[in-house]
């Protein structure tokens, strides 16, 4: 096994044999010549050494595979990458990574221009540090997260070994009783009452509110099986829902689907539009400021304090698993929080009184 070596300027290099090469001596023979590939770390300490000799290690047993070496760039790869997930990525999606893309090779240039193939541990680590010094740590486990996923695609067998910013918790703002109350007054007989009702009573996504029809109301289910979403050229057009478990039937309480009945319809405005609307209804009656989306988090969470079990609460906002609920959405309304905190506190100070009229009738 090769052993990683210090070099004066701190760094770690370790150096593994490649393959031989041809060349001519002036007396018109042959000569072979054995040449390494280089793996460097910026790291002076043991851990660099560690991963500069775990890449050569990866290297030497992959030597084969290696001898056909892929001779593109990461900004090229990364532009395959895209163009190959394109037809089966939903058009955010597909946005969000060319946006992506634009930044690392706007802003890292010295990394997207680099032959695939030449790239190493060391210059994962070092653009992921450059890019935490401006960004969030969800923003910069993004930017891993493809550039991961175009290593695997173009070099398979390449172990990534990164060390990403500590995730931090969302600090999401859930709307209480009060502020769903005043906002229901707030749109009340305008075009956005019914969507603002199926978002915080029916626990729905915006996409989906609006490529309903009546026709997918069956007494006081609705079925949820598609969404309207927006390709890059602006246009509107349907897709299945976000994830299998998305497609849904969600049975929404009695005023909600009267109100529909009523109207004739459920709504005519886009997505956007939708935001647009909602925004400007919290700032003129001055409701604390939360996002449309933030009407399903007031949904689940109304949901888990009232003790409903965590598999109906995923079935009525159609998520494929817990994972989301445990890291977002399990938030007590504030005011349920105080009233549960009130409940424990007067436990306590009961059972302390007794304890203390126990104790002075029997000295």
């Amino acid at each position: 096994m090769a052993t990683g070596k210090k070099l004066p300027s701190g760094s770690w290099r370790c150096q593994v044999f490649s393959h031989y090469e041809e060349t001519k001596q002036s007396d018109g023979t042959t000569k072979k010549k054995r040449v390494y590939k280089s793996f460097t770390s910026d790291d002076p300490s043991p851990k660099g050494k560690r991963l500069v000799e775990q890449e050569a290690a990866i290297f030497a047993a992959e030597k084969d595979t290696h001898a056909k070496k892929c001779n593109i760039t990461f900004e090229d790869a990364l532009a395959r990458y895209i163009e190959t997930k394109d037809p089966v990525l939903s058009p955010a999606t597909t946005r969000g990574y060319r946006v992506i893309s634009h930044t690392l090779n706007t802003e890292f240039p010295w990394f997207c221009k680099k032959i695939i193939d030449d790239i190493n541990q060391g210059d994962i680590q070092k653009l992921i540090n450059q890019d935490s010094a401006g960004r969030t740590p969800k923003t910069v486990r993004n930017h891993h997260g493809i550039i991961s996923a175009v290593l695997k695609m173009f070099r398979p067998n390449f172990a990534l070994n990164t060390t990403l910013p500590q995730k931090v918790q969302p600090n999401l703002y859930i709307p209480s009783d009060a502020d769903i109350k005043r906002l229901m007054a707030a749109v009340k007989d305008t075009e956005l009452e019914i969507p603002v009702m199926l978002g915080a009573f029916g626990t729905m996504r915006r996409g989906e509110i609006c490529a309903l029809t009546v026709n997918d109301i069956d007494g006081d289910l609705i079925h949820v099986h598609q969404a309207v979403f927006e390709d890059s050229q602006g246009r509107l057009g349907l897709k299945a829902p976000k994830t299998t478990s998305s497609d849904r039937y969600v049975d929404v309480p009695d005023f909600v689907i009267n109100k529909i009945r009523q109207k004739g319809y459920i709504t005519k405005l886009k997505p956007h539009s939708i935001t647009i609307m909602f925004d400007r209804a919290l700032r003129q009656n001055n409701i604390p400021h939360f996002r449309f989306h933030d009407l399903r988090h007031y949904s689940a969470s109304v949901q888990h304090a009232l003790g409903i079990p965590d598999a109906y609460i995923m079935k009525r906002g159609g998520w494929s698993s817990d994972s989301v609920l445990k890291s977002v959405y399990r938030h007590a309304l504030s005011d349920r929080e105080k009233e549960m905190n009130t409940i424990a506190n007067t436990h306590f100070a009961g059972m302390m009184q007794h304890e203390m009229q126990h104790k002075n009738k029997n000295p």
